[in-house]
């Protein structure tokens, strides 16, 4: 066994306490031994991380890694149109050259913020699942299908792939790699579909993920023509079940909100897209009051335009209160909860907190800058202060990834001079 000492930090623990701690972490089991005091005689290699605080690696609940390559291309505009006159045409150019190099670059940029463990819903899956392999991560992915436009054939066809991703994919990169079955959203999968499907799914016992209540047009529709509410249709639908989770909620009602704390359905809150594209506040301080798992995920970069998930925590936290106008709403500890192992248990997952057995994925944040003086609260400054960019080590499952701001695992200078090429010569076709 090679074991790995973080020494000398601080460290946050699953009650969202703090304390001055040594990690020692299994590195061939990828397993987190025990956190106390002098630990370091007993590793094989020790991090330094004095004035440094000890995370959980941050888990992001919903994503779309490959759209880095539309980071900055199509903004200000609402989500209907923002999807259907720049981003599917767009991605109808897609190659899955240029997947993987968009994926390679989503991830470089996840290790350097921190996060070790991400969902993402996407097409070409394996060119995905082959980045994520080589960036060592931790991911749950899904192949999200859409119907609409699309004849029966077609339609079917792109169902049957979901399936088949989930049930190929899912065990890959020594079991780093889960998978879901991923509808896109009530609106852009047919009826018919979703009840062919989401039962297959279920025998093959992965969850079901989509996009739900994201904006009032996607509400609408279905209340017109079913005459219930989308968590309803859903419900109806065999969508909503324990270990089940939707992207955005932001039009959830009340009732809505009671379906899924009675069913075990998580909620992933993307504030930053939900912002840029005026969908909406998601009433996540509602939502956690009814005992709703709520975790917090990015979106594409297309819509964000990071992929930060400190960045996400901090808008979360503010427009938490905002929406309730109190500003104990969505406090520091409950986003940081939401982070880590809120978007864990969200999603599956077995990380987000560190505690003897856990999955050795963590972060190790510099304290030593003007804007985390002085350490009045480390959890505050987790939620309200702290930037990408003060991430100084990465490890996911007991392997390191980033170490003193040099990630190890992909060549920096060559991902990004090939996801820039790829991106340029992608608008150049569906321009064209």
């Amino acid at each position: 066994m090679t074991t790995l000492a973080i020494t000398g930090g601080q460290v946050l623990l699953p009650d969202i306490s703090v304390t001055r701690a040594d990690v020692l972490i299994d590195q061939d089991g990828g397993e987190i031994l025990e956190i106390g005091d002098g630990l370091a005689g007993d590793a094989d290699e020790t991090i330094d991380a004095s004035g440094s605080l000890v995370t959980p690696g941050f888990v992001n609940g919903h994503s779309h890694v490959a759209m880095t390559l539309l980071r900055g291309y199509a903004d200000d505009k609402p989500l209907d149109a923002w999807l259907q006159e720049d981003i599917f045409p767009t991605e109808a150019e897609l190659t899955p050259e240029d997947v993987h190099v968009g994926a390679k670059l989503g991830l470089l940029e996840m290790i350097k913020s921190g996060t070790t463990a991400f969902a993402d819903m996407y097409f070409m899956v394996p060119q995905i699942a082959d980045a994520v392999e080589e960036a060592g991560l931790r991911a749950r992915l899904g192949h999200g299908v859409i119907t609409v436009a699309s004849n029966d054939e077609e339609a079917r066809a792109d169902a049957q792939e979901g399936l088949e991703v989930a049930e190929a994919l899912d065990g890959r990169a020594d079991g780093r790699i889960s998978t879901a079955f991923m509808p896109h959203s009530l609106t852009t999968v047919g009826s018919e579909y979703l009840e062919e499907f989401v039962p297959k799914a279920r025998e093959l016992g992965v969850p079901i993920h989509f996009h739900g209540n994201e904006t009032a047009n996607e509400v609408t529709p279905i209340v017109e023509e079913r005459g219930v509410r989308p968590m309803a249709y859903a419900a109806e639908r065999g969508m909503l079940e324990e270990g089940d989770f939707l992207a955005h909620g932001v039009h959830l009602d009340e009732s809505e909100i009671g379906l899924l704390a009675e069913a075990g359905t998580s909620v992933i809150h993307c504030p930053a897209s939900n912002m840029k594209l005026a969908s909406g506040i998601a009433p996540v301080q509602r939502m956690l009051d009814a005992g709703v798992t709520v975790g917090i995920g990015t979106d594409g970069a297309a819509s964000n335009n990071d992929l930060s998930m400190l960045d996400e925590t901090r808008d979360a936290a503010m427009i938490g209160k905002l929406k309730d106008g109190d500003a104990s709403a969505v406090d520091a500890e409950s986003a940081v909860r939401m982070m880590t192992q809120g978007s864990a248990d969200a999603i599956g997952l077995e990380s987000g907190r560190l505690e003897e057995g856990a999955p050795a994925d963590l972060a190790v944040i510099d304290l030593e800058q003007p804007h985390l003086t002085p350490h009045h609260d480390l959890v505050s400054h987790l939620a309200y202060a702290t930037a990408a960019a003060d991430v100084r080590h990465t490890i996911c499952d007991g392997q390191v990834l980033m170490r003193d701001r040099d990630v190890l695992t992909l060549e920096e200078e060559s991902v990004r001079t090939a996801a820039g090429e790829a991106a340029m010569a992608l608008v150049e076709r569906a321009e064209n």
